[in-house]
């Protein structure tokens, strides 16, 4: 069974970059037709997909996120990665990192993690 485990620090300061690791393990995240997303959920907010990379490095993007969003992958660790540019303390929210297969939706998340956007 695929799973998943976020990584990164619970604070960042406003205007700074945002970055968080995904931990695959169970699975290649270079199988056909696997994708790999990151959703997140601000507090008293519902959840938002934030963008994913596919099985060959394609990469898709939220357009409300797609100008400060960089998902990226490193296969030799079978990691993928986010990156946000320029946070507010909106962005404060629980990050998941997920894996989905193509046809059949989302498979299994991470267990998430809190990451604050405080000076």
């Amino acid at each position: 069974q695929v799973q998943l485990q976020e990584s990164g620090p619970d604070l960042v300061k406003p205007s700074q970059t945002l970055s968080l690791t995904c931990t695959v393990s169970g699975g290649s995240i270079t199988t056909n037709n696997y994708y790999w997303s990151w959703i997140r959920q601000p507090p008293e907010k519902g959840l938002e997909w934030m963008g994913a990379i596919g099985y060959a490095g394609s990469t898709y993007y939220s357009p409300s996120l797609k100008s400060h969003t960089t998902i990226s992958r490193d296969t030799s660790k079978n990691q993928f990665s986010l990156q946000l540019s320029s946070v507010t303390p909106e962005d404060t929210a629980v990050y998941y990192c997920v894996f989905g297969v193509g046809g059949k939706g989302w498979m299994n998340w991470g267990q998430g993690t809190q990451v604050t956007v405080s000076s």
